[in-house]
């Protein structure tokens, strides 16, 4: 701040002295004899008068309205009164007295000084507002980004007169709280996390210490009939059976927990979501030569949440351009029931159709994905969310293209 304050007192310091020059300027000019406006324009009549070739008469009767500062012309004799200032000038042989009245007090420096005061004052206004306005309420705020990155999420974000920062701030506290609001949620999912964890673990111990004892007396054969050995056998199965649907219960309460995928229901135009999604992908696929089609799609309303429809579609989309040859992507659609049907095709598909149902399971990741990056949950995060938008997705080949059907319920 203190090199703002430098700076507007330079600011002023030099207009200060653009004042002062601009007036020496014209003093200077002023004593000036060359450009005093009485002798240039004593200058033009003498040559206008040598031009016509005037006699005395014509002279002393010419007309000098068109001068500003000459008032008359007489044959100059020596001890003749003047009211005037005049000079003596030869003019076809003889002095002649040029009169002239020059005005000494012009109004022309206090208009000069008025305006570079003016503009003066204008600009130290404005370099006041700027700090008061913008520069000082951006000092309060300068902290404010830091201490979120901190993680004090729990102030709120403080008020701020200056309307030019009303939306930013508005913006910060939505931010703080959305952070805040996931912190208390990461905790949450922390602590059942390890809840779940702790008691699946007890759980798990009775059947385990159960298997250990059964695989113990089988190893050293305290079983003297087979059907005592055949017993113990079925109760390591039964335990192994317990073990694998405790460890369901981790793996479904990691698939449901893992991910925020919240959906908001409402009713929005199918035909906005897909002329967004054309503009979107349309440059994007004309850069890298694929040909992209979308099929004309008539006026419907759907239910759902229009942003989670968008991100299922750009899912499906990427997956497409990475997964496909990059020669064709074509979008149509369908009617079925009370459904519309959104199909996305891309050629250079080379799934094994018993790839298909697992496609959409989290993590799962095809055999078509050697070498290529991805984390396997696009597909899976797409079928959430269409089931939570009482929607469907799912996959299919034909020969060598790779369908993707979104099924989307009308109003």
């Amino acid at each position: 701040m203190s090199k703002f304050k430098i700076f507007t007192f330079w600011i002023v310091i030099v207009e200060m002295l653009l004042i002062l020059l601009a007036n020496g300027l014209y003093f200077y000019q002023i004593n000036d004899s060359d450009g005093r406006l009485y002798l240039v324009e004593a200058r033009r009549v003498i040559k206008e008068i040598e031009e016509q070739k005037s006699d005395a008469s014509e002279i002393e009767t010419m007309n000098l309205n068109k001068y500003e500062t000459l008032v008359g012309i007489r044959e100059f004799v020596v001890g003749d009164a003047c009211d005037n200032d005049y000079l003596v000038e030869e003019i076809a042989g003889k002095l002649y007295r040029i009169e002239y009245v020059e005005e000494r007090s012009s109004r022309l420096p206090l208009y000069i000084n008025i305006s570079l005061l003016g503009m003066m004052t204008v600009t130290i206004i404005v370099l006041m507002y700027v700090y008061h306005k913008i520069l000082k309420p951006f000092q309060n705020m300068s902290n404010l980004s830091y201490e979120l990155a901190k993680g004090n999420l729990s102030m709120p974000v403080k008020e701020e007169k200056s309307k030019l920062f009303g939306r930013f701030l508005w913006g910060m506290e939505m931010l703080r709280e959305k952070l805040e609001d996931n912190k208390e949620k990461e905790l949450r999912f922390q602590k059942d996390q390890k809840t779940l964890i702790l008691s699946l673990s007890h759980d798990i111990k009775t059947p385990l210490s159960s298997i250990e004892l059964y695989s113990k007396a089988l190893w050293e054969n305290l079983y003297d009939t087979q059907e005592r050995k055949n017993e113990a056998l079925q109760g390591i199965a039964r335990n192994v059976k317990e073990i694998k649907g405790y460890v369901d219960e981790i793996v479904t309460a990691s698939r449901e927990d893992f991910l925020n995928l919240e959906v908001s229901m409402g009713e929005y135009y199918l035909s906005e979501v897909m002329k967004a999604t054309e503009s979107y992908y349309k440059d994007k696929l004309s850069v890298i030569h694929t040909e992209f089609q979308v099929d004309e799609v008539s006026e419907c309303l759907v239910k759902g949440d229009k942003n989670r429809m968008v991100e299922v579609l750009q899912n499906v989309m990427e997956n497409a351009i990475k997964y496909g040859d990059g020669k064709h992507i074509r979008i149509s659609f369908s009617e079925e029931e009370d459904c519309k049907l959104i199909h996305i095709e891309n050629t250079g598909g080379n799934l094994k159709e018993e790839e298909l149902p697992n496609l959409f399971d989290s993590f799962y990741r095809g055999s078509n994905s050697t070498g290529m990056k991805g984390s396997g949950l696009g597909l899976y995060i797409c079928k959430t969310l269409m089931r939570k938008m009482d929607g469907e997705i799912f996959a299919e080949m034909k020969e060598d293209v790779f369908c993707v059907t979104i099924v989307i319920r009308k109003v």
